[in-house]
């Protein structure tokens, strides 16, 4: 499972670089090296500030390598969800950030030579269900500032079910990895470092700096100095502030295709279910079509291989003679109140910063972030940065779906435990499945991929979870906070920082 983006690269971190007593001391150390991270990073170097980058993993194995990396004002049927609960003032305030973030991109593309296109975006509706809508996100978007227009057909027409849409002209796509390339190379010439494959678990002090404590894959371990950190980790390691808690996490799929003869131009995304995401991807052997959707709450889908059998369908049904390439997922953090988190992460405290709650709109909310985030940290003052700010009034009105997500937390903690019970023998799964059985004082998460068996303990290290088996992906999922495991137990995403132990 790589992504296009993804698919010809190394994918694998180097081995950590030599961290000598000048190594682990900087002025900020930002934790991710994805889009939010990395533009962080390079805007804090140029404002003189000594940067060192700390990636679990490596450049890009977040959500920005496992994006459809559409660059988008228009963001689906969002502006509609946010003018509702926060009003005219905020979505104004939100859609001045996007736009900075999308043109902040635009700009650093074209001074280094990266290739971007420029496309139309089109909030569409698939069914005359979903017309009511997308005539709302209209009106929405343009309450918002945006210069959008409705249309009743797409220009060129496309082959799949359209009975009207928003649009919004002059947005871009692009691959992201030459992104993230660039900002690597200019954070390095800056004097900034890069450290990949080293996994920060750990924060502790404040008013006389703070300690940084992380951990290689190998299991050594390193303390880092720094004044101030930046968590761009899709949702933050530490439990402080209770993101975990504001935050719903969601995992969507992608497939791209080699398809006859033209391809649909625009970017293009529907209001009603299920969810259609569709853009096209140059490649050195022609247009790719990439069609997103399939999406469902992180360990809450019982069976997600089927959701995606049932887009492939669709692709192919629409888009005849379409032979797949590429399958991937990514993961996306929903806040309860609909605009995102970006600044300190609990009030009054200006050490350590988190930037997350992009709802799979993170190219232009990820570059408005860092824009806000380097502003803040170096003395500036960013006014449309309110509307992300991680702690302000405007997330009462998140009230309600919070006590909705924390009460599906218990529902599925208490499942978790117990429905295991109910499973009894100790036959071997079938290849690409997993089951979690036993007594609650032994229960063990069995899998087989590939014709290789592994068990391990099947409770999440963040907040005691019991996990479960998402056979698209083949991988272990946390059904509370969205860890996710690889079928040995190995970490792939937190906010748990360590993995499922042997069993």
């Amino acid at each position: 499972m790589t992504s296009l983006w993804l698919a010809d690269r190394t994918n694998q971190p180097p081995p950590p670089r030599t961290l000598d007593a000048g190594d682990r001391r900087a002025d900020v150390v930002v934790v991710g090296a994805g889009i939010t991270g990395l533009i962080t990073a390079v805007l804090l170097a140029r404002g003189g500030k000594d940067v060192l980058v700390v990636e679990a993993a490596y450049v890009g194995a977040g959500a920005t390598g496992n994006t459809t990396a559409k660059i988008s004002v228009l963001q689906g049927s969002r502006m509609s969800k946010i003018l509702a609960k926060h009003g005219p003032r905020r979505a104004r305030q939100y859609v001045e950030g996007n736009l900075e973030g999308l043109e902040w991109l635009v700009r650093h593309c074209a001074a280094h030579g990266l290739s971007v296109q420029r496309e139309d975006a089109y909030t569409f509706a698939q069914s005359l269900q979903g017309v009511p809508a997308a005539r709302t996100e209209y009106l929405a978007a343009k309450i918002a500032g945006l210069d959008v227009e409705w249309v009743d057909d797409a220009e060129g027409g496309v082959p799949f079910p359209f009975h009207g849409a928003v649009r919004l002209a002059d947005q871009a796509q692009f691959d992201p990895m030459p992104l993230l390339d660039s900002l690597v190379v200019e954070l390095e010439e800056r004097g900034g470092r890069l450290v990949q494959g080293l996994r920060v678990h750990k924060v502790s002090g404040r008013g006389d700096g703070l300690t940084l404590h992380a951990r290689s894959g190998a299991g050594d371990e390193f303390d880092l100095r720094a004044d101030r950190c930046v968590l761009a980790t899709g949702i933050p390691i530490l439990d402080r502030g209770g993101f975990f808690a504001r935050l719903e996490p969601n995992r969507s799929y992608c497939l791209a295709y080699e398809v006859p003869g033209e391809i649909t131009r625009g970017m293009y995304i529907s209001t009603d279910s299920p969810t259609r995401s569709l853009r096209y991807a140059p490649t050195g052997a022609g247009d790719l079509l990439i069609v997103g959707g399939a999406g469902h709450p992180v360990g809450h889908e019982k069976n997600p291989a089927s959701s995606v059998a049932e887009l492939d369908e669709w692709a192919r049904r629409h888009f005849p003679g379409a032979q797949q390439r590429y399958f991937w997922s990514a993961q996306d953090y929903s806040p309860i109140d609909d605009l995102p988190y970006v600044g300190p992460i609990l009030p009054g405290n200006e050490s350590i910063f988190v930037a997350i709650g992009f709802d799979k709109w993170g190219m232009t909310n990820g570059a408005a972030a860092a824009l806000a985030l380097s502003s803040r940290i170096l003395g500036g003052r960013t006014d449309w940065a309110e509307a992300f700010a991680s702690w302000s009034p405007h997330e009462v009105s998140g009230i309600p779906k919070a006590m909705m997500l924390n009460l599906q937390v218990g529902m599925y903690l208490a499942r978790g435990w117990l429905t295991p019970v109910t499973r009894t023998g100790d036959r071997s799964p079938d290849d690409g499945c997993g089951v979690v059985s036993g007594p609650p004082w032994h229960l063990q998460a069995r899998s087989r991929v590939d014709g290789v068996e592994h068990r391990v303990s099947p409770v999440c290290p963040h907040l005691g979870g019991i996990v479960n088996w998402n056979d698209a992906d083949q991988a272990w999922e946390c059904p509370l906070h969205g860890s996710r495991f690889a079928p040995d137990g190995a970490l792939l995403e937190g906010p748990a920082t360590r993995g499922l132990t042997a069993s």
